[in-house]
């Protein structure tokens, strides 16, 4: 009896493993499917020796020169953010620029990227540190603080880290505090600031199981942020407290007397800021793997730890449409984010669905809708840019869209991107909007309470 019951589970066994595991006679139904037939063989050669984008381009798509738009917001001029992570920041502040510029009256003008980045990478800093100390009853390996451990800190982020920083720190010219190096080339140093953070996070948690107080523990993170801030200086420089200017013209003549400004009151005084960048503003978002109108907020989607987490209205898209096209109508620009990728012709600057054909080269088809693919993490909100534009059908239906993006004036169309309506409703998923273009329907459900998400949510991106 005992040896027919090992047989049968040696019998299950076998049975199973053939079913899971890669065995002999699979492996040969799967050679079956790549036959070297002469033209197998030519494609091969192809795709071995050559780009998938140059060999599945489709030639001539003529929506690559369709570039009139019937509703466009004056350009305020073309950034470039370099080999780093900062367009949220750089569309951020071009928003905040158009706003400066009609205030002072002139036609050209930056404000100074690294200045606001020095503190964002400190916040973050914090915020990370901060959060190993919350979290330091957990076990190491919990989600959370594996999670943490995973993403101290990031030269990506969001609106929310804009309108923080900004609210907090001010704003200064590009002349006060010029790029350096490290600004436009992140990825090394970041790599030792990130490894430091998570040398002071290990201390942390060891003298908290040693029974160290949490009063102890934040004075000990203090204490260890002298050397972050330290490390910040030698990359970005110290940060601006005070400076003297004034605006100029087309030909480097002052318009008015310079003055005396700290980087808040000239943040208060270019802008204007009538409007609270984070209340009087609402971060729209088309995410059809989750209800529609709902209000969702993410842990820990911040840059400031005393600051906003991400928390975002979540409509259909023919809803969402209208409300951006009603800002543009205001010649008012907004924050935009998509996943840039996809679908991206590098040399026109034209996202369109019918770019490229991989299924045909690669004898499949990639069939995953929108929804499907925020589930899988084939797709996400990468990159920021500026909505400029729309172009509208004589119904008042968007044709195509365009974006100011911070990659220079020669990338794309003339440092832009055009997307037709078809890809913006498959890869876009946020823009930020005034309130006052969003219809009471929406506004009111601001009124939930939000859906707290977790930081390791499909939807933190930190776009980049």
């Amino acid at each position: 009896m005992k040896v027919k019951v090992l047989f049968l589970s040696l019998f299950c066994c076998g049975t199973m493993m053939a079913q899971q595991s890669i065995t002999p006679d699979v492996l040969k139904q799967l050679e079956s499917q790549a036959e070297a037939t002469p033209a197998e063989r030519a494609l091969r050669n192809a795709v071995q020796s050559g780009s998938i984008n140059k060999l599945t381009q489709l030639p001539n798509n003529p929506q690559a020169t369709d570039t009139w738009f019937s509703v466009e917001v004056l350009n305020t001029g073309v950034t470039n953010q370099e080999s780093s992570g900062r367009c949220w920041l750089f569309t951020g502040t071009n928003v905040l620029r158009q706003r400066a510029m009609k205030n002072l009256g002139i036609e050209k003008f930056m404000f100074s990227h690294v200045y606001t980045f020095f503190y964002d990478q400190l916040e973050k800093a914090n915020l990370f540190l901060q959060g190993i100390i919350d979290t330091r009853k957990q076990d190491i390996d919990s989600q959370q603080v594996q999670w943490l451990m995973s993403n101290p800190l990031s030269d990506g982020g969001t609106y929310t880290g804009v309108a923080d920083l900004v609210t907090k720190y001010g704003l200064v010219p590009k002349d006060v505090m010029p790029e350096t190096y490290i600004a436009n080339n992140t990825s090394e140093f970041d790599s030792h600031l990130k490894r430091k953070l998570r040398e002071i996070a290990i201390n942390l948690r060891e003298k908290s199981e040693a029974g160290a107080s949490q009063k102890q523990l934040e004075a000990y993170k203090v204490e260890q942020m002298k050397t972050i801030y330290r490390m910040l200086t030698l990359a970005y420089g110290e940060p601006v407290k005070e400076f003297t200017w004034a605006p100029k013209d087309k030909k480097g003549k002052y318009l008015s007397e310079p003055k005396r400004y700290t980087p808040l009151s000239f943040y208060k005084e270019v802008c204007a800021p009538e409007e609270d960048l984070n209340a009087d503003y609402v971060m729209l978002m088309n995410d059809p793997s989750r209800p529609y109108n709902k209000v969702y907020e993410i842990d820990m989607d911040r840059h400031v730890y005393d600051g906003h987490n991400w928390l975002y209205v979540n409509l259909d898209i023919e809803d969402l449409a209208p409300i951006a096209i009603a800002s543009l109508k205001d010649s008012v620009q907004m924050y935009f984010s998509c996943d840039v990728g996809k679908q991206l012709n590098r040399q026109t600057g034209l996202l369109a669905l019918d770019n490229y054909d991989y299924g045909s080269l690669l004898g499949t088809t990639f069939g995953m809708n929108k929804r499907q693919r925020i589930q899988t993490h084939d797709s996400g909100s990468s990159h920021a840019m500026t909505l400029v534009a729309v172009d509208l059908d004589k119904d008042g239906k968007p044709t195509k869209w365009k974006v100011e993006n911070s990659w220079g004036p020669t990338y794309g169309y003339a440092g832009h991107l055009i997307m037709t309506d078809e890809w913006f409703r498959e890869y876009m998923f946020r823009v930020v909007v005034n309130k006052r273009y969003c219809p009471q329907s929406v506004l009111d459900l601001l009124k939930q309470k939000p859906v707290r998400l977790p930081a390791w949510d499909p939807m933190f991106q930190m776009e980049k």
